[in-house]
């Protein structure tokens, strides 16, 4: 029983120090860049594809050893890609 209140106290002054934690002044973020490292996230959703289009996927996966959902992305990337090219083309410019 002593290590479980052991456990208990160290996780607390652990949460302790981490709250009350500052950085030392001599550290200077001023020419920092503000999410220089950030990726975006990925969103789990859930939607119904057709079998055959699931079969293509995960075949092709196989083949490049890769993951099937990595391969639906990039197809939809490329085709969200192609819309926005071929909208951008078709707008006409505004005369002043």
């Amino acid at each position: 029983m002593k290590t479980l209140n052991h456990r208990k106290n160290n996780t607390k002054n652990d949460k302790d120090t981490r709250d009350n934690f500052e950085l030392p002044a001599e550290i200077d973020f001023t020419r920092g860049v503000r999410g220089r490292f950030y990726r975006p996230k990925k969103i789990s959703t859930t939607i119904r594809i057709d079998d055959d289009i699931i079969l293509f996927f995960r075949r092709r996966a196989s083949e490049q050893k890769s993951a099937y959902q990595t391969l639906v992305n990039e197809a939809l990337r490329d085709y969200k890609t192609r819309i926005e090219t071929a909208a951008a083309s078709q707008q006409i410019p505004c005369e002043k």
